[in-house]
């Protein structure tokens, strides 16, 4: 019965650490790049995020104003 529970934690706990490894080696180089009348206008100097702030920046909408679209990219 201990084997079985000593086993079983084991497990969860390696699937655990493969996951979060993946979560911090997650990164992206992104910027916002500016848009104006569907035509590149100018783009702020790449960074590198992960993770959380990586997701956050995915998740972001584009900003319109008028014929001015800002919206950020990322290889």
């Amino acid at each position: 019965m201990k084997r079985k529970i000593f086993l079983t934690v084991t497990f969860f706990a390696i699937a655990v650490l493969f996951n979060s490894c993946e979560i911090l080696n997650d990164c992206k180089t992104c910027r916002q790049v500016t848009y104006v009348n569907g035509a590149f206008d100018h783009a702020t100097d790449p960074a590198e995020y992960c993770g959380a702030a990586l997701l956050t920046i995915q998740t972001t909408p584009d900003t319109i104003d008028g014929d001015i679209r800002i919206k950020w990219e990322c290889n």
